[in-house]
C-alpha cells in the first residue's frame, strides 16, 4: 500500500474518531438541562433510575461488543476497578447534586478541573511526573476556581460549588485506578459503577423513605439521561478515543463545558455571573494551553 493511502486511512480513522468524541462531549453537555427539566425527584432517585438505564444498556453494548458475559469482565476488573467503580458512584453523586444548587456553567466548570486533579493524584499515588507547563495551568484553574466561587461565600451555591469540586475529585480517582489497573477499556468499570450506584442508591431511597416510583416526567427523563446522555456518551468516545491523541481528547472535552451552559440558555433563560464566566475563561484557558503545550512536546519529527 502507498504512503498516500496509508495516510488517508489514518486520516480517515481519526477524522471519525474527533467526530466520535465530539459528539460524545455533545451528549453529555446536555445533562445540565436534563436535571433542570426534573420537576420533583432527589439526587438520589435521579442517580437511581438513571443507573438502571445506563447499566441496562452497558450490558448490551459490552455484550455486543465482546461476545462474552459483561459480569465475567466485571469480575476480572480487580481492586482498581472496584476503586474506580466507586469513585464514579461519588462523581455521579456529587455531579447531580450541584447541578441542582448552582448555576449549570458554574458546575461545569468546576467538573473541568478533573484532569488537574488527575495530574496531581497521579504524582501522589502512581509517582508520575508532572511537567513545568502542567503545574502553570494547575495555578491558573486554582485562580479561576477561587473567582468563580469568590461571590458565593455561603448557602446552597457554595454546597453546590463543594459538591462539583468533590465530583470532579471522584472522575480524577477514577481515572488513576483505571491507570493504576492499567485498563485498557474503561466499559466494564463503568458497567460496575452503574450497578453500584443502583444497590447505593435503592437503599439511601429506602432509608429515607423517598418513593421509588417517579412521576412519569422525572423517570423518564432519568431514564433517558443514562441510555443517551450518560451511555451512549461513553460508547461513542470509547470508540473514538482509539484513534484519538490524549491532547486532542482533552481539547474536544472542552465541547461538554461550553455547551452545557448554552442548552439551559436557550431553553430555560439561565446565564452565568460574571466572576463565572471570568473565572471559567481563566480554567479553559489553562486546561487548553496545557493540552497543547503536551501536544507540542510529543510531536514525532517529520518523516522523510
Amino acid at each position: 500500500m502507498s504512503t498516500a493511502a496509508n495516510f488517508a486511512d489514518v486520516s480517515t480513522g481519526r477524522g471519525r474518531g474527533i467526530l466520535l468524541v465530539f459528539l460524545a462531549g455533545v451528549l453529555w453537555s446536555t445533562i445540565g438541562l436534563g436535571i433542570r427539566l426534573i420537576e420533583d425527584a432527589v439526587v438520589w432517585q435521579i442517580l437511581l433510575y438513571r443507573s438502571i438505564s445506563l447499566s441496562a444498556l452497558l450490558y448490551v453494548v459490552i455484550r455486543l461488543r465482546t461476545g462474552s458475559d459483561p459480569f465475567g469482565h466485571v469480575r476480572r476488573v480487580g481492586w482498581p476497578g472496584v476503586i474506580g467503580a466507586l469513585a464514579l458512584v461519588g462523581a455521579y453523586t456529587g455531579g447531580i447534586y450541584a447541578l441542582q444548587h448552582t448555576s449549570v456553567a458554574n458546575a461545569m466548570m468546576m467538573f473541568a478541573s478533573a484532569p488537574f486533579l488527575a495530574a496531581i493524584l497521579g504524582l501522589v499515588i502512581l509517582r508520575e511526573p508532572v511537567r513545568r507547563a502542567t503545574w502553570i495551568a494547575i495555578a491558573a484553574a486554582i485562580l479561576g476556581i477561587a473567582i468563580m466561587v469568590w461571590d458565593k461565600p455561603d448557602g446552597a451555591a457554595l454546597r453546590g460549588n463543594l459538591a462539583a469540586f468533590g465530583s470532579a475529585f471522584g472522575f480524577a480517582v477514577f481515572t488513576i485506578a483505571l491507570r493504576w489497573g492499567r485498563a485498557g477499556e474503561m466499559l466494564p468499570a463503568v458497567f460496575l459503577s452503574g450497578l453500584m450506584a443502583v444497590g447505593i442508591m435503592g437503599l439511601i431511597c429506602l432509608g429515607a423513605g423517598l418513593p421509588l416510583v417517579l412521576s412519569p416526567n422525572d423517570g423518564s427523563v432519568a431514564i433517558g439521561m443514562g441510555v443517551f446522555q450518560v451511555g451512549a456518551g461513553l460508547v461513542l468516545y470509547t470508540l473514538g478515543s482509539r484513534t484519538v491523541p490524549a491532547a486532542e481528547l482533552t481539547l474536544l472535552s472542552l465541547a461538554e463545558v461550553v455547551l452545557a451552559p448554552l442548552w439551559v440558555w436557550l431553553a430555560l433563560g439561565e446565564t452565568a455571573t460574571p466572576n463565572t464566566m471570568l473565572g471559567g475563561c481563566i480554567l479553559l484557558a489553562a486546561i487548553a494551553s496545557n493540552a497543547l503545550s503536551g501536544a507540542r512536546r510529543k510531536r514525532p519529527p517529520p518523516h522523510v
